[in-house]
């Protein structure tokens, strides 16, 4: 039996060996993990056509927002605003001017510690969204939700980079969110493991490293994470772990052909991991968060059909679910 042993032995100490060196790795890998990009965002001008909001989150803080209403026609439901990080609540117009001429109402906000919100003392908002970020959006949700005729409409989310991590997360807590639409957004988990694999092929040889298995590189990419958690004393947003409660959901990804944060390929494995009910719109052309700019157009038209299934759905008879 002392070969058992033998095998036994060199085992764990080619587990304690890996164990060691990848914490050397996470050590060094989250200070590129919570370095913050530039993203060089211009914010929105206030609005006149707005309602100022203002209510309550977590921690004692107020959040601020604007309430855009279609005139001349009845709202064919709400749409809540998630801005990208850095933007505040004025930005909505940029990104939904369409659905206003469409017929829907958009309600937008700021986040904490941005724009016209509170700021929470030792929090630094990061790219990374946690759970701060997820408790302000669902605020806003039930908040809105809570307003005057607002309580009855078909309700959907739109997010952009960041907001829309969050708002799919938000989504998969609200059962009453029936359609959302991320623009050039991502999730932390595929974000960080591509990227992992990306800054590994600066290191190591690609003949060595694609032999390490994905799994791998993932279990390392949430040490990271946990580390990162600690070391700043916060909680990332975790898409994936609702992931089952979006399949029922209208999800649309829009994704820049030439956007050098969030690339295709992230957008991909999302759709990928959501289901065949998540549509992905590859804008050629464009750059993080400019699909818009790009094709302004075809932007409305495809945003205002997602949210459009919503209505169809909450209007449609008993038992017809036929969409159009």
């Amino acid at each position: 039996m002392g070969w058992a042993w033998t095998i036994i032995g060199l085992l764990l100490g080619v587990v304690l060996i890996d164990l060691v060196v990848r914490f050397v790795i996470v050590r060094v890998v989250v200070r590129v993990f919570e370095e913050m990009p530039s993203f060089g965002v211009i914010l929105g001008k206030p609005n006149p056509d707005a309602q100022c909001l203002e209510f309550a989150t977590t921690h004692g803080l107020t959040l601020r927002g604007s309430l855009y209403v279609p005139k001349q026609v009845e709202s064919r439901g709400i749409i809540v605003f998630c801005p990208e990080l850095e933007g505040n609540h004025w930005l909505a117009m940029e990104y939904g001017q369409g659905l206003i001429s469409a017929g829907f109402t958009v309600f937008a906000f700021d986040f904490r510690n941005q724009g016209d919100s509170d700021s929470m003392p030792g929090y630094a908002p990061a790219h990374w969204p946690t759970y701060y970020e997820l408790s302000d959006a669902l605020a806003a949700i039930d908040f809105i939700r809570e307003q005057p005729g607002m309580g009855a409409l078909p309700i959907g989310l739109m997010g952009v980079s960041r907001g829309g991590v969050v708002a799919l997360a938000a989504a998969a807590r609200r059962p009453a969110v029936q359609s959302v639409v991320c623009d050039s957004s991502f999730t932390t988990d595929i974000m960080s493991s591509f990227y992992a694999r990306r800054w590994a092929s600066l290191y190591v040889p690609d003949s060595l490293f694609r032999f390490v298995p994905n799994w791998h590189v993932r279990v390392t990419c949430v040490m990271v994470r946990w580390f990162s958690q600690i070391k700043r004393r916060v909680r990332y947003v975790v898409v994936e772990n609702g992931i089952r409660r979006l399949k029922s959901k209208s999800i649309l990804l829009v994704s820049g052909s030439r956007d050098s944060y969030v690339p295709v390929a992230v957008a991909q494995q999302l759709q990928n991991r959501i289901g065949d009910q998540c549509q992905l719109w590859v804008v050629a052309g464009a750059k993080h968060n400019r699909a818009r700019v790009a094709d302004p157009e075809a932007y409305d038209q495809r945003i205002c059909g997602v949210f459009g299934h919503m209505v169809a759905d909450a209007t449609a008879p008993q038992g017809d679910t036929s969409r159009v």
